[in-house]
């Protein structure tokens, strides 16, 4: 693993362009919609997706029929190389996994933006946020002038930011690169290929992870090619 290399697809400008959009605006009606599979009864929506409060500000509890069983943050079997501690993230699957002890891993469901299709190999998280703040790229404000150019100045954190509650921010010998893991406030996409943004996790999730994650910590992001079992 130590010898992987980033893959950037595509050209490095047009990639740069699209990594660097890791958020996507929100449609709060989407909350009340749901789909169906959900996990109405499974007594882990409540403990694990109820209404937080989190510095402040009143995290909303997730409707049971926007979790699929299979998205539940659960501890698995895991076999790998990777040492405890290690993230591992499987775009293809939309699962990211927090490698244990014994074989096993915390796995988290995530939603995968076009970004987080767009990188592979391994970095550090070397910096975190709580409820960071987010603006649009100049390329995305020109690209969708209606749906990004009232957010040219910026969106303060909060409720309402596409980054959520956190945001881990992943470099490969000191440089940015782009690759954001982060909350969301559209907990219907996780599961999802979703049109912008990295990897998004419900924001209940990404404070347990963030909680559980020191900067410094190592991350492998497969290509698509590769399976959790073979890193």
């Amino acid at each position: 693993m130590p010898g992987w290399t980033i893959a950037i697809r595509g050209s490095l400008l047009g990639a740069a362009a699209l990594l660097s959009a890791c958020s996507t605006t929100s449609d709060p009606s989407r909350l009340a919609l749901g789909y169906a599979g959900g996990s109405d009864g499974d007594p882990r929506i409540s403990r694990y997706y109820g209404s937080v409060i989190d510095q402040g500000r009143e995290i909303p509890a997730i409707q049971p029929d926007l979790v699929e069983q299979r998205n539940i943050r659960q501890v698995v079997d895991f076999e790998t190389k990777e040492p405890a501690g290690t993230i591992v993230v499987d775009p293809k699957n939309h699962f990211l996994y927090l490698v244990m002890e014994d074989g096993k891993a915390m796995r988290y469901g995530v939603g995968v933006g076009k970004a987080g299709y767009a990188f592979s190999g391994t970095a550090t998280i070397a910096r975190k946020a709580s409820w960071p703040g987010w603006t649009p790229t100049a390329n995305m404000i020109r690209r969708d002038p209606e749906r990004y150019g009232p957010h040219a100045r910026g969106v303060s954190g909060g409720l309402k930011n596409p980054l959520g509650a956190r945001a881990m921010y992943l470099y490969r010998n000191g440089r940015d690169t782009l690759y954001r893991v982060h909350g969301t406030n559209e907990p219907w996409t996780i599961g999802q290929s979703v049109s912008s943004g990295c990897i998004r996790m419900v924001n209940q999730d990404v404070i347990d992870l963030e909680q559980r994650t020191p900067v410094g910590t190592r991350v492998v992001v497969l290509d698509g090619s590769e399976t959790p079992g073979s890193v």
